[in-house]
Parts: structure tokens; sequence; C-alpha cells
């Protein structure tokens, strides 16, 4: 039969398909669309789990809080490109999802997949995902939340372009102390709130590296390696010492400099305001995704193939 390029535009707008997919699958259900459309959904299946394996490193992160501002969601989606990652229909299933999550009760990437985006629709979230990788072509991935609520002090929030969000909860000071504390999370991305906190994993492993660095300078340096055994043993001591100290410093937020005045730690300013910090969460896009390294002529290829 023949199909109509109005059919075919209908089938297009409704799905955001290809031309040539849009008139492929209505000549396979004889021109009835909703046929059309359930077809496309179960080859967009297909699609999405071919794609599933590709690494996906970009995205965005997305915040939301409720009226009283005492629950503050934060999102990770996953996309291959930073060019989908601008992409408005990913933005805004982001900002679904994250909506989602706000007024949902999931506490695992599973149960919020399988939670409804928009209510009453029935698409799930994992539906409305595959749909959209069938759209943009790229394997995109919900990846991770925190979903935060106040315990005895105030959540304040701070999101840098859409890579870095911040969640942090303060008691004691004012709306200044907790937006600026909230971007030098963002900025320093501490680890752990106090040196107490650090794990002695962590310490052991650092001491284990600045050993063999000291132990490295000291052969390579005449005014160490010349001096007595016992006095080398001290000053490699020292620097050890100083490198562990350093390394806690660096990733404790009480220790760290506060970035719009280094000459005070974090910890100090707490102090000056008579404040303290509860809880903080932060995320960043991308972080602990190892990024496969390909030329521009082998990616072009990947992405033809996966198609």
């Amino acid at each position: 039969m023949t199909i109509s390029a109005a059919l075919v535009k209908e089938l297009r707008d409704r799905t955001g398909t290809g031309m040539m997919e849009c008139k492929k699958a209505l000549v396979e259900t004889k021109g009835d669309i909703d046929a059309a459309i359930e077809l496309m959904r179960k080859l967009g299946q297909a699609k999405a789990a071919k794609k599933s394996s590709r690494i996906a490193a970009e995205g965005v992160i997305c915040l939301k809080n409720n009226l009283d501002t005492s629950t503050i969601v934060m999102l990770e989606v996953n996309s291959e490109t930073d060019f989908v990652a601008k992409d408005e229909n990913f933005r805004n299933f982001a900002e679904d999802v994250a909506n989602c999550l706000l007024n949902g009760n999931a506490e695992t990437i599973e149960a919020l997949l399988a939670k409804p985006l928009n209510p009453p629709e029935p698409n799930t979230v994992q539906q409305a995902l595959e749909e959209l990788i069938t759209k943009l072509g790229e394997n995109l991935k919900v990846r991770r939340f925190k979903k935060v609520q106040a315990q005895t002090g105030i959540l304040f929030s701070y999101i840098h372009g859409t890579r870095i969000g911040v969640v942090v909860e303060v008691e004691g000071g004012d709306a200044t102390l907790g937006r600026d504390l909230a971007m030098h999370i963002a900025a320093s991305n501490p680890t752990y709130m106090t040196k107490e906190d650090v794990s002695q994993e962590a310490i052991a492993k650092e001491r284990e590296i600045a050993m063999a660095q000291a132990k490295t300078e000291a052969e390579n340096d005449p005014t160490i390696s010349k001096k007595p055994p016992h006095v080398i043993q001290m000053i490699r001591d020292k620097k050890v010492e100083g490198r562990v100290g350093k390394f806690i410093s660096e990733v404790t937020l009480m220790m760290q400099p506060f970035v719009k005045d280094p000459k005070i730690t974090v910890g100090g300013l707490l102090k000056q305001h008579n404040a303290k910090v509860i809880q903080f969460q932060r995320l960043e896009v991308g972080e602990g995704i190892e990024k496969k390294k390909e030329d521009f002529a082998a990616e072009v290829a990947a992405q033809a193939g996966g198609l």
C-alpha cells in the first residue's frame, strides 16, 4: 500500500524518530499508526539494549526541592556526548525524573526506573528512557541520586552549571553562610567532614605513597643521602607525616582553607558564626566513570555500527 507523506510526518512528530524508520514501520503495519508506534517501541527497546554497552560519561545534575526546602533531591543522568547533554529533550527528561524522585519514595535506581514518570500517565521512567535512547541515538543512564532530608538545620543547595551539584545542611549562621558553604564544597570537593572521619585504609594508602616518594627523594638528593642513616630516616619520617597531614587537610571539609578567604579554615569560619555542618552531599557528572579514548574516525565508526 502507499504510505502518505502526511502519515509519515504525523508518526515522526509523535515519536521523534527519523523519516525512513517511520515509513518502514508504517509499511510493516499497513498504515496503522498506533501499531507502528508499538512496533517502533519494541524496536527501540532492542536498540536501547544494543547501545547500553557504550560509555555514558557526560550528562547533567538536576536539583529539586519541596516547598519548605526540608527535602532536596540531586540526580545524575548521563549521555555519551556533551552535545546530547545539552539537548532540550534530554534536559526535560532529567528534570521530569528529578521531580518523580522528589515526589516518590524510591530508594534505589531500580525502584526509580519502575516508577511512572508523569502520573497518571502509565509510562515508567525506564520506558521513557528507552524511547529517548531511540530518539537521540545514544546510550543514556539514570546513574545515581541523593535524597537529602533536613535533620536539625536548614538545607542549602548549589549547582555549578549543570555538572556539579551540592546539598549541605547547616545549623546556625545565616543564608549567606549556607550558600557560601555549598559553593565551597562544589569547588573544593571534600570527601570527609572531620579528620576523625578519614578511613584508616585511605590514610594507610597515602602513607605508603608518601614513604615511597620520601625514599626516592632521599636517595636522589646528595645533601640527604650523605647524612648518617638515622638522620636520613628522621628526614624521611618528617616528610611522610607532612604529606599525610596535607592529604587529610585536603579531603576534610573542616580543615580545608575556605575558598573565599583561604586564611581561615571552614572549621574556623563555622566557629566565627557559631554554626555547624550537619551533613553534605556532592555529585559531579561522570565522577568515577572511566571514559573510553578513541580517535575521531574510530568514534564515528563505532557510532555508525551502533545504529
